[in-house]
């Protein structure tokens, strides 16, 4: 769904925007059933502190992202990054472009919000049961998170694969 380059995108919808955020907001029903079957209430006790946390943070997210879309017209992602061919909505946007990046560290467990982990606790949340593959595709499913989070910043304010400055430099 995110667009590469003008033209190099693999399934250009015109609502891509609620796609993405759709598809994204399902990763809390893994967490709840990973805490769930793994038959510990410390677990489980950890997947609905991290859901609570996900899904309050992708409440934010949405409303900050309405202004981006405001100032688009358009919930197409290359719309969007064609829209700031001129200037970026990182500037004129930038106190948005702040509270996105708490958000999404927010959404991602990042410091200082990695509460729902709790890595320092004797209980480390939703994954103390699991181990080998199960713990490495939390952590793989985890980081796919936090990639999608920065394509998201670079495709909204920062003007995806669009320069900074448009001038055509001639020699």
């Amino acid at each position: 769904m995110l667009p590469i380059n003008e033209g190099c995108v693999y399934s250009d919808i015109n609502a891509g925007v609620l796609y993405v955020l759709a598809i994204s907001s399902l990763g809390v029903y893994g967490i709840i059933t990973a805490g769930w079957s793994s038959n510990s209430k410390y677990a489980f006790l950890g997947a609905l502190r991290s859901a609570a946390q996900m899904v309050s943070y992708e409440v934010s997210i949405g409303l900050i992202l309405i202004n981006v879309l405001l100032c688009a017209g358009s919930l197409n992602f290359t719309e969007i990054v064609l829209a700031q061919q001129y200037m970026w909505y990182g500037i004129p946007l930038f106190p948005i472009l702040i509270m996105f990046y708490i958000s999404i560290l927010a959404e991602t467990n990042r410091a200082p919000f990695d509460l729902p982990e709790a890595e320092a606790e004797l209980v480390a949340g939703y994954n103390v049961e699991y181990s080998a593959m199960g713990f490495a595709l939390f952590f793989l499913g985890e980081y796919a998170n936090m990639i999608l989070m920065c394509s998201l910043t670079t495709i909204f304010f920062l003007g995806g694969w669009l320069p900074p400055l448009n001038i055509a430099l001639f020699y």
